[in-house]
């Protein structure tokens, strides 16, 4: 079951047609964006960084709920190449960039309302995660809100490598696979699957980062699964992934 570990950049320059979709497709979809979209409200009026926004699924929700300014940005070029495509389809006034979490350079301090981060801090390790928060609080606005979304820290102790998600730690343990990369896979429901990756962190690593890049207020955690509403759209699918972790979603505000 084990894959080539490839940089995020290359596993996504790669597949990223199989990423593009207009509605819900892969497990992520029903289990982790709806929730985590959900911490960014209220959004009107928001100036808003998706910060590994992919080919935009979710930057064009933020826009389609009341965002006034939505900015992409992601490492992948042809991950942004058919963001572009997808604007010119159906034009929402989005900007995309390539670029990385780590140097937000071309943006200003205090520039932002809200950063979303939608399964992106998964790809960092401990030292990119630190210096990619760093940057998010230079651009946020005082006040301005941080929401993101990572893997469950212990999902992938918890699944064998099989449909519908999984996580390959290559028999490491929660703390000996830590600020390693590992490769894993995540099902759509047209029986189709993705390549993904996380390079494993603890709750201790996000929550030491967060202080250490000057975030102090309390962070409200969702931990996020399948609930009876997901699971009864389709049984089959969703129910190997019943009672467990699957994701974390965390908002907190500067």
């Amino acid at each position: 079951m084990s894959q080539e570990i490839r940089s995020p950049r290359e596993l996504y320059d790669a597949s990223a047609t199989g990423w593009a979709r207009q509605a819900p497709s892969s497990v992520s979809d029903y289990t982790g964006r709806p929730p985590t979209l959900a911490l960014c409200e209220p959004l009107a009026g928001l100036r808003v960084l998706d910060l590994g926004c992919g080919e935009g699924y979710c930057t064009r929700l933020l826009r389609k709920r009341g965002a006034r300014e939505v900015i992409g940005v992601d490492v992948s070029a042809q991950m942004i190449a058919l963001a572009h495509a997808e604007e010119e389809r159906e034009p929402l006034g989005i900007r995309y960039e390539v670029g990385q979490a780590t140097d937000l350079a071309g943006h200003a301090d205090g520039s932002f309302d809200l950063v979303l981060s939608m399964f992106m801090f998964n790809y960092l390790g401990i030292d990119d995660t630190r210096k990619a928060l760093g940057e998010i609080v230079r651009v946020l606005r005082p006040a301005g809100r941080l929401v993101f979304a990572v893997p469950h820290p212990v999902f992938a102790l918890l699944r064998p490598p099989e449909p519908p998600f999984y996580f390959d730690l290559g028999g490491a343990g929660y703390f000996s696979a830590r600020d390693q990369r590992h490769g894993g896979r995540i099902w759509k429901r047209d029986g189709t699957a993705l390549d993904v990756q996380v390079c494993h962190k603890t709750f201790e690593d996000y929550f030491d980062a967060l202080g250490a890049a000057g975030f102090t207020r309390l962070p409200v955690v969702r931990e996020l699964r399948v609930t009876s509403e997901i699971l009864s759209a389709d049984p089959p699918f969703f129910g190997p992934l019943l009672d467990m972790p699957l994701h974390v979603a965390i908002a907190v505000r500067r």
